[in-house]
């Protein structure tokens, strides 16, 4: 008799994970919040696009779906920083030919891999069928309809908001271990639509970041020639969503010039916003919020027509970490994903290690069968070091991004590593160890890592010319750390 999984979540873990189950034989039904995605608009604001890696497409690739999505994924060769002055200079990801990263659409790959489940025998996904409770003894989920369903075990791929973790932290499992800390920025995605032919407006094969010391916006490539932007500003105080929504940051002088097109969109658009503000702020909120990106970001402003529309329709988003532990009831249960992981999105490695995530559990299934219990703990002990380890690196890159990017120091040492790179094929920086090397894991990659490099910024502040490095002598003091 086949094995039943009930997968709580038919999100990118959840949904791969479904084929997974399946090219083993194993049943899986999954059980989705949300409408079904491919009968629905996603909403405004929150189709982020990911960059998929190493670690993601070896997933993929073993459930034969890799070279599919990279067909609808656009190349990422590096990071094009943006300063206020509209100079670009771009800083490449690796110094190996054929290493970097992919943007691809959130919404895209979600739907493409329920499609792939939906063709194996034994995946059924139900949609609008909200968990809301995990029973920790009896193993069975109970819905906001007030179904309750159990198969041989239960995975949560919920998300950071998990129910089933919930219900974990309740008391279902004795000294659960929780953490969940928040970063003081939000975020808003905004947009940059292709150009009058369709072309894009700005280097296609590049991650766009422009860094402003206490807050920054990055803008990924779609297949379309667009761009997904992404405003990362503090909830309150200085260069802050509070300040331009209140209409403080007009105080800096700014006259409308160029921008009245986008003062006149916002006044026809800004009606079911002005909840938000005071007795009668729109005209200061949308003058506000142009002032800000004419003094911050002035080259970015004239590819997006439909700025204030965007920031004032799409919302805020919130940005923190989680874990956890144990991610297991016995093998009653297990959390997956960011249900036990969420990280926040600066190394671009969230759905990658929740992708690892599935890969791995696979591994564990091959070698102890279906033993979950077995299959739980192993997985368990084998992966929360290593998600520890990511979740750590990609606050740590918030800070890099947003303030080390564009100082002179740490530009040399990304030219000091990529010339290492391109010299000694068995050298990684940091970041290649995280995003090309899925045969290392994070807690290696780490600790290696930020060792590399601290010694690199000391040689690097140091000297002036990255030519004047003798690279020999760098390589092996990075092989005795």
């Amino acid at each position: 008799m086949s094995e039943k999984v009930i997968i709580i979540g038919a999100g990118l873990s959840g949904s791969l994970l479904a084929i997974y189950l399946a090219k083993r034989g194993i049943e899986a039904d999954v059980y989705e919040a949300r409408s079904d995605m491919r009968k629905a608009e996603v909403a405004a604001g929150r189709s982020i696009n990911l960059a998929l890696s190493d670690r993601g497409i070896a997933a993929l690739r073993e459930v034969g779906m890799d070279e599919y999505m990279l067909r609808e994924a656009v190349p990422m060769r590096g990071r094009m920083i943006h300063a206020t002055d509209g100079q670009t200079k771009l800083l490449p990801y690796s110094g190996r030919k054929g290493e970097y990263i992919n943007s691809i659409s959130r919404g895209g790959l979600n739907v493409a891999l329920i499609n792939e489940a939906e063709k194996h025998a034994g995946v059924r996904f139900y949609f609008n069928e909200k968990c809301v409770d995990f029973d920790c003894k009896s193993g069975e989920a109970i819905f906001q309809s007030g179904k309750t369903v159990k198969g041989d075990t239960l995975i949560a791929t919920d998300g950071a908001g998990s129910a089933v973790r919930s219900a974990m932290l309740r008391g279902g499992v004795p000294r659960f271990d929780f953490a969940q800390t928040r970063l003081e920025h939000g975020y808003k995605e905004l947009h940059i639509p292709p150009g009058a032919n369709g072309e894009f407006q700005m280097e296609k094969n590049a991650l766009h970041i422009w860094a402003r010391g206490a807050f920054m916006m990055i803008a990924l490539p779609n297949f379309d020639g667009s761009f997904t932007c992404t405003l990362f500003l503090a909830h309150a105080g200085e260069n802050s969503f509070e300040q331009i929504l209140s209409g403080n940051y007009i105080s800096r002088g700014f006259t409308p010039t160029h921008a009245d097109q986008n003062l006149e969109n916002a006044d026809r658009n800004l009606e079911k916003t002005t909840r938000n503000f005071d007795k009668n702020p729109r005209r200061s909120a949308t003058e506000s919020l142009l002032a800000f990106f004419q003094t911050n970001f002035p080259d970015a402003i004239r590819l997006m027509p439909s700025l204030t529309e965007d920031f004032f329709a799409n919302p805020i988003g919130n940005l923190g970490t989680v874990k956890c532990f144990p991610w297991n009831v016995g093998g009653k249960s297990l959390l997956l994903g960011d249900s036990a992981h969420a990280v926040v999105p600066f190394y671009g490695q969230g759905m990658n290690a929740s992708f690892e995530d599935c890969r791995i559990l696979n591994q564990l299934i091959e070698q102890r069968g279906t033993d979950w219990e077995k299959v739980f703990d192993e997985f368990t002990i084998s992966r929360k070091p290593n998600t520890d380890a990511i979740a750590d690196m990609a606050e740590e890159n918030f800070y890099e991004m947003r303030d080390a990017v564009a100082d002179p120091v740490f530009q040399r040492k990304r030219e000091l590593e990529t010339r290492l790179e391109q010299t000694f094929p068995d050298y990684f920086s940091k970041y290649s160890m995280v995003t090309f090397r899925e045969d290392l894991p994070y807690s290696i990659a780490r600790r290696k890592g930020n060792a590399q490099d601290e010694l690199l910024m000391e040689i690097c502040a140091k000297v002036e010319n990255v030519s004047e490095i003798d690279l020999t002598e760098v390589l092996e003091k990075t092989r005795s750390l």
